[in-house]
């Protein structure tokens, strides 16, 4: 069924601390920006943006698109706005809600009680433990000071979850973090790029993906697929133009790692990436890196050191990382995802900031020199 619906408010949900990486990434989109705030940008867009941000945005978590914003200090009120939501162009006759609720000094505080309230005003019924994953519609409900906010997720599963990453080495990286990384370097695919520390590939298959021009949700499905005013010749003709600018990628990009399992599993990543033809993967330690002429990018997620005691032993493993870029890599910016200021001065090079956000829970910024 084809929308003929006008432009909607939509949100993009993203890392704290990379909005800027991601708004960048919208405005490449032709998207005009309202408001950048910490976890996220708003935008205002059709359905092709909002189909194109969900398949292309390489650093986003999450894409949002309101559907209701009204005043409820009463649960009369909240029903009698509720049944003003156009719910039949995000949600299906066979679909089930689940609604995330949020509220914060407002008179409305029960989350559970909101969402039953919204559900029995939409005639469903609630989301069981037996229902199909792929027949629920997630909404988030937020309520900060009698202020509603109602959005219809567009995404469904994360959009870091691209399909191709059944296998992970220890402490895996996210997709869009990796991403953020390369964009954050303003890495366009024209140089190449070295991963010492690759583990199951994240970096390395992100960078062939980016390079060859490849979106990153060409593997996986998403919730707006299932909405009542779903274009799907619109979608049909998006995927089209977007396969159409995919490049062959005859860049060097090389991952290496001394755990030969990390390797394996990257290999089977990057194959399932449709990259595998694109990146080098090496069993190897640090300290034998082959030598490249420059200019080039070494990108990496070395060890933190988070835990006490893990520290010390780490820091020959930074003052090696500079070594071998000084003496291998000449000409090489290098980059790196560190959370221990000290151990990142043992690099010796100076390295700025570039953004910072959390990883796994760790405080963490991309460096480079």
């Amino acid at each position: 069924m084809a929308s003929t619906a006008e432009p909607a408010d939509c949100f993009v949900i993203t890392a704290p601390g990379i909005e800027a990486v991601t708004a960048a990434e919208l405005m490449a989109l032709g998207a005009s920006i309202d408001e950048t705030e910490p976890g996220g940008v708003s935008f205002r867009a059709d359905a092709a943006l909002i189909y194109r941000a969900n398949f292309e945005l390489r650093t986003a978590s999450r894409i949002l698109k309101r559907v209701a914003e009204f005043e409820g200090r009463t649960w009369l009120e909240l029903e009698r706005h509720a049944k003003k939501i156009p719910w039949g162009t995000v949600l299906g006759p066979e679909m089930v809600p689940e609604f995330e609720v949020t509220s914060r000094k407002s008179k409305l505080y029960h989350k559970r009680g909101i969402a039953e309230r919204l559900v029995r005003v939409i005639g469903a019924r609630c989301k069981a433990e037996e229902v199909d994953p792929s027949r629920v519609a997630r909404f988030q409900v937020r309520a900060v000071r009698d202020r509603f906010v109602i959005s219809a997720d567009a995404s469904g599963d994360l959009l870091h979850r691209r399909g191709y990453r059944l296998e992970t080495a220890k402490a895996p990286l996210r997709e869009t973090l990796a991403a953020a990384m390369l964009l954050g370097c303003g890495w366009d695919g024209t140089v190449p790029l070295v991963d010492p520390f690759c583990g199951s590939g994240t970096i390395a298959i992100e960078a062939a993906l980016l390079a060859r021009r490849i979106p990153p949700g060409r593997h996986r499905r998403f919730a707006f697929e299932a909405w009542p005013d779903f274009d799907a010749a619109l979608w049909a003709r998006l995927r089209a133009d977007a396969e159409s600018r995919i490049l062959p990628g005859t860049l060097l990009i090389v991952g290496s790692d001394r755990d030969a399992g990390a390797i394996d599993a990257a290999g089977a990543n990057a194959t399932r990436a449709g990259v595998a033809g694109n990146i080098e993967f090496r069993n190897r330690p640090l300290s034998a890196a082959d030598p490249l002429p420059g200019p080039g990018l070494l990108l990496t997620n070395p060890p933190y050191g988070a835990r006490i005691g893990e520290e010390k032993p780490l820091r020959n493993l930074y003052a090696q990382l500079g070594n071998v870029s000084r003496a291998r890599l000449p000409g090489w910016r290098v980059a790196l995802l560190g959370a221990n200021p000290r151990l990142e001065g043992q690099v010796g090079m100076t390295l700025h900031e570039i953004w910072r956000t959390n990883n796994g829970g760790i405080p963490v910024h991309l460096v480079a020199s």
